[in-house]
Order: C-alpha cells, then structure tokens, then sequence
C-alpha cells in the first residue's frame, strides 16, 4: 500500500518503522521539511517529502500532528491522493499542555476527530491516540495470541474503517470497534481506554465505561 504520513514524531515516527518494514511504500513529512527527516529516511527506505506532497498517489495518509496545527495544513491538501483514500487520525486535544482552548471542542460538543475532519475536508479514521508509541515498535504480536493488545478504531465509513483495523492487524495488534466520529470521546485523555494495554475484552468494556463529560484536567 502507499502510505503517506503526515507529523514524524513518536507516533508517525514509530509507524514509519513498523510499516516500511511490512514492505509499504511510505511517504512521511513533518513541518520542519524533507531535509530534516534523512536520517529516518536512511534508517526506513522511507521517502522524504513536503507536507503538501505527502498524500499524492496515498492510499492511506496518517495525519498525526498537534491538534492546534491542524487548521495550518496546505489547502489541497488531498489533491492526487489515490481514489477512495483513506484519512487516519491519531489526534487529541490537550487544550493545557499544547492546544490552547478550541472552542468548538469544549462549548460545541464536537470532538476533536470531528473538528479534525472539518478543517481537512475530508473524513478520517480515528486510531492509535491512546497508543504509547513504543509499543507501536516493541508490543506487536502474532494473531491469537492471548497477551495481544487491541486497541479502539472509530470512524462512520465501514469500509475506511476496516483498511485501517487490518492494517492494525498486520501491525500485530488487535483492533476493537468503537463506534463512529461522534462515538470517539470514549476514547479520548483520560479515558478509561486511553493509554489500556490490554485484550479486545478489557478494551470493549473501557470504552463502555467511559464518560461524556470532559475531566477538568483536559479543559481548557
């Protein structure tokens, strides 16, 4: 598959790694630009590219940078992307730490996939936003196996969502359904989910747990 990915810090860095090395053919940008990204180009076979490249030809682009920046991704942003592509979103809200308060987000219910989709134009998959991004390198594990960790895909296109939670699957992790866009505050900060290692039984259960209403310590 041709991945481009968007934001090379732990999370896109660590996936960058993990899915070269499954032979997929991926493009990574971060906002620094290409020249900043050789060594991990060196260590991947991955192809350095502009952000504004980083989609063209992509089947699927992984979008995993501040919440804050996504409003300065380039317009076009998705133009030359393959047909059908598929967004993933590995974004959260950290309105203390980083983001500063979005007043959609905290005021207007929405959450922060949905506000994400609403800049890009274009839907995404929510995953890997509450994976610790080491795991992404030293956790994966064979199918079956009972010590496998599942973690928690939301997004409203079935068919998005299943290329998502099988590439999971091939990542060696297990993947869990929780719901569409609008579902995805189950698995926000400070969830009972966010940050789980554990079973696709431990993880069903978390994200049924949890609550809508956003602990004081992520608003802004």
């Amino acid at each position: 598959m041709k991945i481009g990915i968007i934001g090379a810090g732990n999370i896109g860095g660590n996936l960058t790694r993990r899915l070269t090395k499954l032979g997929h053919d991926v493009s990574v940008a971060n906002s620094r630009g290409p020249a900043t990204l050789t060594a991990l180009a060196e260590e991947t076979g991955a192809t350095p590219v502009t952000v504004a490249e980083a989609a063209h030809g992509a089947e699927l682009v992984v979008v995993t940078v501040p919440l804050k920046n996504v409003p300065d991704l380039p317009s076009g942003l998705f133009d030359g992307a393959a047909d059908g592509f598929v967004v993933l979103d590995t974004g959260n809200y950290y309105p203390k730490e980083r983001d500063g308060r979005i007043d959609a987000i905290e005021d207007g219910g929405v959450t922060e996939s949905r506000w994400t989709e609403q800049h890009i134009g274009h839907p995404v998959i929510k995953a890997f936003n509450g994976t610790y991004a080491q795991d992404i390198l030293d956790k994966p594990l064979p199918k079956g196996d009972p010590e496998r960790i599942a973690l928690p895909v939301a997004g409203d296109d079935e068919a998005a969502k299943k290329v998502v939670r099988d590439l999971i699957d091939d990542l060696g992790f297990d993947t869990v359904d929780a719901g569409g866009i609008d579902d995805s505050w189950r698995q926000q900060p400070d969830t009972p989910v966010y940050g789980l290692r554990a079973g696709v039984a431990a993880v069903t259960d978390a994200l049924a747990a949890a609550s809508p209403e956003r602990p004081e310590t992520f608003r802004a």
